[in-house]
């Protein structure tokens, strides 16, 4: 089972490369950007077959990994 997760900083947290894609967009002339946050993605392939079970192993992996 694949499971797919996207990361993105807290609103608290100073983002300057989501800052410097913002400025790129704005210098490329689409001047309706208003914010640009970055985030990572991730694809975490679990050996089980068990909706349940693989929520609930990646729940823990957040908790544990990610501080969530």
């Amino acid at each position: 089972m694949k499971i797919s997760a996207t990361v993105t900083l807290k609103k608290d947290v100073l983002d300057p490369q989501g800052k410097v894609v913002s400025q790129t967009l704005k210098n490329m002339g689409y001047e309706n950007i208003i914010n640009v946050r970055q985030g990572k993605y991730f694809e975490i392939e679990l050996n089980e077959s068990d909706k349940n079970k693989a929520k609930k192993i990646i729940e823990e992996i957040c908790k544990k990994l990610l501080n969530f």
